[in-house]
Order: structure tokens, then sequence, then C-alpha cells
């Protein structure tokens, strides 16, 4: 009888072991995609030395051929042939924690990270250094701001707030609005928007401090608000209405510090990534599906 038991005990030991192993083991992440993409298949475009800390890409209406960027240290703005470390750069400030920026029609526009704007024409970046520029400063809420999303038709400028402090007493990510007038260049404000939080920090999505969106851009063809955020390691799809639609989760394998997101004019999404000690500096593109 003792024999028998023995034996069994031999037997669920193991057993028990390895159940116990894999119901402590982490369930393993999923990952999804917004509709139209692949997220887990991106085409890699390694940035040199100089852009390591990339910080925001943009295009010159739409075409990928050549991809403009800022890097958070320095007061340049970069041009790449897309796949070609070579850049060329333009200087158009001094040193400060530059975040992103937009080229809006024909004027390049630059958000430092308390809310300070550059603008200067487009006809500019061929030049070693910017002229016609002028800065914006104390036209925003006090804050931190890292995204700035143009709109080509209707000549406004999105601004969402990165940490500001109303926004996490009311569980929001609010923003503001400007209308720039290519004629006088002028930024007129032009009202503000708000996107509510609650459900994504009730269920865990996101810290209860907030989105802390890292780069906005919008999807031509639906009006879809796409928003990173970098810290929650997060895509976010909303409504042109600011209503959230889906939440993606973004692999920490591909996506090391996502700072930076466009569309081309085919509809592929470029998602930039800062480097860090073990990685090179990136922008991942990835190819529109219908």
């Amino acid at each position: 009888m003792k024999k028998a038991l023995l034996k069994k005990l031999n037997f669920l030991i193991p057993v028990l072991i390895l159940i116990g192993f894999y119901a402590c083991k982490p369930a393993r992440q999923s990952y999804t995609s917004p509709k139209g993409y692949d997220l887990s298949h991106p085409e890699k475009f390694i940035m040199p030395e100089s852009l390591q800390e990339i910080s925001g890409i943009a295009f010159y209406k739409g075409k990928s051929d050549t991809v403009y960027s800022i890097q958070d240290e320095d007061g340049r703005l970069f041009k790449q042939a897309w796949g070609i470390k070579k850049q060329q750069h333009t200087v158009f400030g001094k040193k400060g924690d530059y975040e992103d920026l937009a080229i809006l029609n024909e004027t390049v526009i630059i958000l430092r990270s308390d809310g300070t704007l550059y603008t200067f024409p487009f006809s500019e970046a061929t030049k070693a250094k910017a002229n016609q520029i002028k800065v914006w400063d104390d036209i925003l809420p006090d804050g931190e701001y890292e995204s700035i999303y143009a709109d080509q038709q209707t000549n406004q400028l999105y601004l969402p707030c990165k940490n500001c402090k109303q926004d996490k007493k009311d569980k929001t990510m609010s923003g503001s609005i400007f209308t720039y007038n290519p004629a006088k260049k002028e930024l007129i404000a032009s009202g503000t928007f708000s996107m509510d939080l609650r459900a994504l920090i009730d269920k865990g999505q996101i810290l209860k401090t907030g989105l802390k969106a890292s780069a906005l851009t919008k999807d031509p063809h639906s009006g879809d608000w796409y928003i990173l955020s970098s810290v929650n390691k997060l895509l976010v799809v909303a409504s042109p209405d600011w209503k959230v639609k889906s939440v993606h989760r973004l692999n920490t394998a591909t996506f090391v510090q996502p700072e930076g997101l466009a569309f081309d004019k085919e509809m592929n999404l470029y998602i930039s990534n800062e480097g860090d000690e073990l990685n090179s500096g990136n922008i991942l593109k990835f190819k529109f599906k219908p």
C-alpha cells in the first residue's frame, strides 16, 4: 500500500511542479494593430548617430522619398532620403528640448517642450541656416508638450498637452488649436479640444497620470486621430471628435521609445523611435494594406 502511494506521489509531484510553473508564468502579451496595418512587421530605417535621439518626423506634402526630422537637443532640421543615412541639416535655433515638427504647406513649424513654436518658410530648409524665423512663446497653457499636427486643408494646428495639471484632475487629454495665416504669418487662437481618458484609466490601459501624448497625426482618409504614447507604450485611435475607438499596446522589443508619427500620401504609417545604449534610433514603416 505504501509502495503504491509512494509511486503515485513520485508521479504527481513533477506534474504539480509543472502546473505551478505554468500557472505562475506571466501570460504572453498580445499585440494588436489598427485596421490596415501590421505593427509586427515594419520596414526599418536605422538613423545615423546625429539622430540617435530622433524626436519627430514629417513629410512635405506626403512625399515619403524625403524624411524631415528633429532631435531633442539641437535646433536643427534634418533632411534625408529614405533609407540613406547621410543627412543634411538646417540650423533654426539654439540648443533646447525640441519634441516635434510639422510642415504646413510651405511653412515648417517646430515645437519645443515648453510649448514654444518656431516657424520659417519651407524654402529655408535647403540652407545651412534658416532665416525669417519667428518664435511664438507664451501662447499655450503651462505644461509640457511633445506633439503637433498640421491640417493641410484648414491651416489649423493641433497641440495636445502631455503634462497639464488640470488634465490629471479631470482625467482628460486637452489641447489647443491655432489657425496659421500664411499671408500674414500669424497664428490665431482657434479653440481647444479634449479627450476623455476615464475609461482607459479605469481599465488600467494607461497610467493614472494620463495618456502622455508623444506624437499626433490624422488618418487622411477617415479623419481618425492617431495618438502615440511612449510612456504608456500605446497607439490610440480616436474618432474625429476625440472619442477613443481602439487601443493598441506596442511591443517594447520593436518600439524602444516611440516619439514620432506620420502618414505619407500612400497611407503608409511611420513611427520613429529614439535610441538608447543598446539600440540605434530608427524610423519604422508600416505599409497600408486595404
